[in-house]
């Protein structure tokens, strides 16, 4: 087991201070060889906050006071606040490599939602970096010789850190957007394509790899109306222009537009028009009767 640290002013003591905006107070690693595991348990916490980066293998987190656990993998990095519980477990069979820093201020709080790190975020989706490994690792060399102006330049180093994982969460949002898009692009293409057909909204989600309370949800973000309310919409406006394009009587245009049912037809056009469907052609040809 390798392990290499350092600690602020050499004391393995956790501590408050808000006298600065930002104090780093220890930094580490960890690489499990052959010791069997590595338990860490801190029923109250600590009184400073916490991020580990696991490198490489994985950790099992007990969030909560979780009985199961969650396990992080390579790539993503986990914080803690202060006096949360703190329960996690690395297991030399999965080589674990983590890195850790642990800091205090009286503007962490702020820091941290400014570089995209919410409140209740507690696994990030960082991706492994070289950058992550030489932030920490200068962090510790810095710690452990105490040169001219160490302090500020801890500082430095944790708010590189922090940049980082707010360029990834960034990143990680742009491509959630655009798949979101995308997803919302195809799914409107295929109801102007399909109409006319039973379409059922749950089966077109599962089709999609989607849950159908996600689906509608964002369905709803990108168009402002449920997908339902958005079919059933295309099929009255395409009902308004055989109305008032075509002599087909009422019931072939229900059946045109995929409503076998004449009266259901009936009832839904009246309630997004206001009017049946019979009155609504009589009003357009009196309008535009020579």
């Amino acid at each position: 087991m390798y392990i290499n640290s350092a600690y602020l002013n050499n004391s393995l003591v956790d501590f408050k201070d808000k006298s600065r905006p930002l104090i780093v107070g220890s930094c580490g690693t960890y690489h499990l060889y052959t010791r069997p595991k590595l338990p860490t348990h801190r029923p109250r916490g600590r009184l400073d906050f916490q991020i580990l980066y696991i490198a490489s293998g994985k950790a099992y987190f007990y969030f909560n006071n979780s009985k199961e656990p969650t396990v992080v993998t390579a790539g993503h990095m986990v914080v803690y606040r202060p006096k949360e519980p703190q329960r996690y477990i690395y297991y030399g069979v999965d080589q674990t490599e983590v890195y850790w820093v642990h800091f205090t201020g009286g503007n962490v709080k702020n820091l941290l939602r400014h570089y995209g790190i919410k409140d209740e975020m507690q696994v990030i989706n960082t991706g492994t970096s070289l950058e992550y490994v030489r932030i920490f690792k200068q962090m510790i060399q810095e710690l452990q010789r105490g040169q001219t102006d160490y302090k500020e330049s801890l500082v430095l180093l944790l708010l590189q850190l922090f940049i980082l994982i707010h360029r990834q969460l960034s990143k990680e949002q742009i491509r959630k957007n655009e798949y979101l898009d995308r997803e919302m692009e195809l799914a409107i293409q295929y109801f102007h394509s399909h109409y006319n057909t039973e379409i059922n909204i749950e089966n077109y989600a599962v089709s999609r790899g989607m849950s159908i309370s996600w689906f509608i949800r964002c369905f709803k973000q990108y168009t402002n109306t449920t997908p339902m309310q958005y079919l059933v919409s295309i099929r009255i406006t395409n009902a308004q222009v055989l109305l008032e394009t075509t002599n087909y009587n009422i019931t072939e245009i229900g059946r045109i537009i995929g409503y076998e049912n004449p009266l259901y037809f009936s009832r839904i056009f009246r309630k997004q028009k206001g009017i049946s469907p019979s009155e609504y052609r009589k009003q357009f040809n009196k309008i535009y009767e020579p």
